[in-house]
């Protein structure tokens, strides 16, 4: 059951889980191994009654006979079956033996199933495959020329008419004419998303699963413009429109980003069939070139973020497995947590690695955490010979701070809640609010989890906002500019801390207040639009500013690789174009509005519906 839980909690959309409902889910799974060139699923056949996680090997995705897919372990299959009830539309063949773990429909076993919000997540690119004449060709290639026939589907029909028309069809996804030339589409993503919710039903009206209007992109637009429209707004489909922008066709994802120009396991293979920490070191110095091609190639910033979060995760997990531990600490049960820009799923390339370690209990023991932590220490060493860097400012799992018994922890993490005026007990919060577990994973929730059901009053949660805008934008003017303009640091400007920090603050104080701290910043800001803590407006202002400074340093870091020179977040001002400055400028001045918005009235929008 734990390596079950361990490894479900520590892929997505399983991650996003609450511990009770991760351990419900892994309490149904069944294990099944599939020898190469098996067929696990073949398109047409009966909806399915359970889908599948890959736990050991690789699966292809045939798609009427060719491959446009590779899944490897962590990624889910069939689910769309499952959930929709429609027959699987493609062909799933084992490329090696492969290990699943299988499960029914998990919605009526768990207590919050819209959490599981499945979708396809990104992979690597080889720059092999990327040099190959046949990509550079079905890049510059029309969308026209790759599209699919629309299927149309009236507005008014229901979840189960518009998939019945999508599978006669033989297509994933059908288009909505809402009129005066408005359109919108819904896809097998979204009957996934939708159904997983107990809300909808068959009978449900399909406008309320569909994405109105559609992304849409003129027919003449060449093929690498749309696959990158497609990764830059985390859609798997493009409405194709001609002459009158009318739809004439749809452009899939599957069909852009093919096996030719993909390759998802390159480096995640070499981690895991690494069997030693000198292996290991050699997987990780793939991850500088991988890095270098991915942001060539024109994928967004915040994809790259996430495939570097799962490389790390990977690289964690490893070095952990393979740093020996001692005979006497084995009946300990450990959780390692990434702390920080690596538990959010936004770190730079250049990010140090914060760690802690959580154990747990065990009666009439000797308290083992001089042991732990030397052991702690090691893998810390392992890490650092790959690359990672422990953290500068001490959040490591080294430091008795952030290395704890189960109930040690959890007391303090109540502790901070309860008496906020204790040293440090706002960062320390904020710390927990920013974790994530990668072993262990129900251990490690436990924690954050029992600190966010703490009762949070006014007092705190006004303290913890003074905490949170303390973190603000520079507010003097260089040229126009604005920027520190006094001391040593005269002229420069540092993007993370003065850029970065405030916005992902504000996302920390959103997840603290509504006590979810699950996702990036972008998506608690977004749940905090949702929640009525954030205007529409002021998240998007935010999301947008933390997408253009992640995107800024990440440059700046990727140039660095690319020269083998040493980078750092600050900026020279005298060095910046005019138009940078210009962004940079608004960007500063939009986040410290917000900031001086929620100081004045943050109260009232605690009540807001």
């Amino acid at each position: 059951m734990r390596e079950y839980i361990d490894f479900l909690g520590g892929q997505p959309p399983y991650d996003a889980l609450e511990s009770h409902d991760l351990e419900r889910l892994a309490r149904l799974v069944e294990v099944e191994y599939f020898a190469a060139e098996t067929h696990i699923i073949e398109a047409g056949q009966p909806p399915l009654e359970r889908f599948y996680v890959i736990r050991t090997g690789e699966v292809e995705v045939l798609d009427r006979g060719r491959v446009v897919d590779i899944l490897g372990p962590g990624e889910t299959f069939g689910h769309i079956s499952v959930l929709s009830g429609l027959p699987p539309p493609l062909t799933i063949r084992a490329l090696e033996g492969t290990l699943c773990y299988l499960f029914p429909d998990p919605r009526a076993q768990l207590t919050n199933p819209e959490r599981l919000q499945f979708a396809h997540y990104g992979t690597f690119v080889s720059h092999d495959r990327l040099a190959r004449s046949g990509f550079v060709d079905q890049a510059m290639r029309a969308a026209h020329n790759q599209m699919r026939p629309v299927v149309w589907c009236p507005a008014n029909a229901t979840i189960a008419e518009a998939a019945r028309l999508i599978t006669e069809a033989g297509q994933s996804c059908a288009v909505l004419d809402l009129g005066s030339n408005e359109f919108g589409i819904v896809t097998d993503s979204d009957f996934r998303a939708g159904l997983s919710s107990p809300e909808i039903s068959g009978s449900t009206p399909v406008a309320a699963i569909a994405s109105c209007p559609a992304q849409t992109i003129s027919a003449e637009s060449p093929a690498s413009e749309a696959f990158l429209r497609m990764v830059e707004c985390g859609m798997h489909h493009l409405v194709v429109t001609g002459a009158g922008e009318r739809p004439v066709g749809v452009l899939r994802v599957v069909d852009l980003a093919s096996a030719e120009v993909r390759n998802p396991l390159i480096i995640r293979r070499a981690i895991d069939h690494a069997t030693s920490i000198p292996e290991l070191t050699d997987a990780a110095r793939l991850l500088p070139g991988t890095w270098i091609e991915l942001f060539d190639t024109g994928v967004a910033p915040m994809h790259i973020a996430g495939l570097l979060t799962a490389v790390i995760d990977a690289l964690v997990q490893r070095a952990i497995e393979l740093t020996e531990i001692g005979e006497e600490l084995v009946p300990h049960v450990t959780s390692w947590l990434l702390l920080g820009s690596v538990a959010r799923r936004e770190p730079l390339p250049g990010s140090d690695i914060d760690t802690a370690l959580v154990w747990s209990d065990m009666p009439d023991e000797r308290n083992p955490s001089r042991r732990l932590q030397i052991w702690a220490g090691r893998v810390l060493d392992n890490l650092e010979l790959c690359g990672l860097p422990r953290c500068t400012d001490g959040a490591n799992a080294t430091n008795p701070t952030f290395a704890r018994s189960q109930s040690d922890a959890v007391a303090v993490a109540q502790s901070w809640i309860r008496n906020p005026t204790q040293e440090n007990a706002l960062l320390l919060t904020s710390m927990i609010a920013d974790s994530r577990p990668v072993t262990g994973i129900a251990l490690g929730r436990s924690v954050s989890d029992a600190m966010l059901a703490t009762t949070r009053d006014r007092d705190f949660l006004s303290a913890l906002l003074q905490y949170t805008v303390a973190h603000r934008p520079p507010t003097g003017f260089v040229r126009n500019f604005v920027a520190e303009h006094t001391g040593a640091r005269r002229g420069q400007l540092d993007l993370k801390k003065q850029g970065l920090v405030p916005i992902a603050s504000l996302g920390r104080w959103v997840a603290v207040v509504t006590g979810d701290d699950r996702g990036s910043t972008i998506s608690r800001l977004r749940r905090g639009a949702d929640s009525g803590l954030l205007s529409t407006d002021e998240s998007d202002t935010l999301t947008r500013a933390f997408e253009y400074l992640y995107g800024l340093l990440l440059e700046r870091e990727i140039n660095g690789l690319r020269t083998g020179t040493p980078t750092t977040s600050e900026l020279v001002l005298a060095d910046l174009d005019t138009l940078t400055r210009r962004y940079l400028r608004e960007a500063f001045r939009a986040v410290a509005d917000i900031q001086a918005r929620l100081e004045g009235d943050w109260p009232t929008r605690l009540s807001r519906p």
